[in-house]
């Protein structure tokens, strides 16, 4: 793996996930209490061993950018060869923006030579995923592949969210269709279409060549999926590699995931699929550690244990609870508290995630909710209750019901009953 780079792409907009991308990058949304969704792709790069790494930001990219410095920079040495650098766009071309997946690439070509691999993976910082990427090169080399495309199978309506392909008995890739409208079944099983996962391997030099000539191209838009891979299928030696997932249950067995937190409802599933009792994503497998940025925090304090009507209990059931959190006489069930998090006294929060440093006041009612970093919520309020209620205050709320409280424009919010 000392001859492979990783070159990740953490530069999208997110604009699905607003209002939590509207003041920072999709791969910076915090995610299951204490981790950042870029963690998960940092943490294969690490598990695979590969420890060369350029992260391509583009919007709002500050958070992502102290969010490395602070977690990700201190175990890997420059004096050997190991790095993790945050590129910001160069505007090379024109003095624009990033017109596409090929293009992002193309514009940092010269960081990307300096280095000199031999192979190149590119990643998407905005999956939440375990993978071996180090199996995926091995399977490039033997297939002595120009370009490895990293697949999975996914149900024929989805397809259409996805490039498409369609591959020979030795997986050599045959087609290929960026979102199409009517996708191609795998052979033999009509409900699944074979999608990329938008991981790919390429032979650098094959790569550099590419990307140059589709530079030249005035019809293309400059994309991985649309442009360069339909463009090298029938000329060149393009594989598919089937996902092999490192995730283990609990009973140590494969347990297949991947999700795309694309959009709000998506996120919201995917944080509350963690707090089941038999999670599909196992955060404590150590064999394939997902790591973070843990700030210096006390432990997470539970206080009042009163009994009798009215009385106060501090508790949190079915709960992730993160470190700084004092739950103290409020109630939690089935929801995930950020680092930081205080539930004063006759609280409930129910099925809802709280970002780092919200304060929720005595008596308040929270269900269904995402509430973002440093939101306070005043006493007896209510949220998530009378969805016309909360759009009237200024939220949103998501086709599936769920309300999501943007993070103010400095450390707090604080929540005011509209006129009606």
């Amino acid at each position: 793996m000392k001859d492979v780079l990783a070159v990740i792409l953490a530069g999208g907009k997110g604009s699905r996930l607003e209002p939590l991308t509207r003041d920072r990058a999709k791969p910076a949304v915090p995610f299951g209490g204490v981790y950042r969704i870029i963690d998960f792709t940092l943490s294969n790069c690490i598990n695979s061993g590969l420890r060369k790494m350029l992260v391509l930001t583009q919007y709002k990219a500050m958070s992502l950018d102290r969010h490395i410095s602070l977690g990700w920079r201190r175990f890997l040495c420059r004096e050997l060869g190991e790095f993790i650098d945050v590129v910001p766009p160069q505007q090379r071309i024109d003095e624009h923006w990033y017109q596409g997946t090929a293009d992002a690439v193309y514009q940092n070509i010269y960081t990307i030579e300096k280095e000199r691999p031999q192979y190149v993976v590119i990643l998407s910082g905005d999956h939440i995923y375990k993978m071996n990427y180090m199996n995926l090169v091995r399977s490039h080399m033997d297939n002595k592949a120009d370009l490895t495309i990293a697949a999975l199978p996914v149900e024929l309506h989805q397809a259409r969210q996805f490039g498409v392909m369609q591959v020979d008995s030795s997986s050599r890739v045959v087609g290929f269709e960026e979102k199409p409208a009517h996708p191609q079944p795998i052979p033999g099983d009509p409900q699944h279409a074979l999608a990329s996962m938008g991981i790919y391997v390429f032979s650098a030099r094959f790569l550099f060549e590419q990307l140059c000539l589709d530079a030249t191209r005035p019809d293309s838009t400059h994309d991985f999926g649309r442009d360069v891979i339909p463009s090298v299928i029938g000329t060149h030696r393009v594989y598919a590699y089937p996902f092999m997932d490192e995730n283990l249950d609990e009973k140590g067995t494969k347990a297949t995931y991947w999700r795309d937190v694309g959009t709000v409802d998506a996120y919201y599933e995917a944080n509350m699929d963690l707090i089941a009792v038999d999670p599909q994503l196992n955060l404590y497998d150590q064999r394939w550690p997902i790591r973070t940025y843990q700030p210096d925090l006390p432990p997470p304090k539970f206080v009042f244990a009163e009994k009798g009507p009215g009385a106060r209990r501090g508790q949190a059931l079915d709960s992730m609870v993160c470190a700084g959190c004092i739950i103290s006489g409020g109630q939690v069930e089935r929801s995930i508290l950020g680092p930081n998090v205080r539930i004063n006294s006759y609280a409930q929060v129910e099925d809802s995630i709280l970002f780092e440093g919200v304060n929720v006041g005595r008596h308040a009612r929270i269900r269904r909710a995402i509430i973002d970093k440093g939101v306070q919520i005043p006493p007896h309020t209510e949220i998530g209750y009378d969805p016309e209620l909360d759009l009237a205050r200024g939220f949103v709320v998501t086709d599936k019901g769920v309300t999501v409280i943007p993070k103010s424009e400095g450390t707090e919010r604080f929540l005011e009953e509209p006129s009606r």
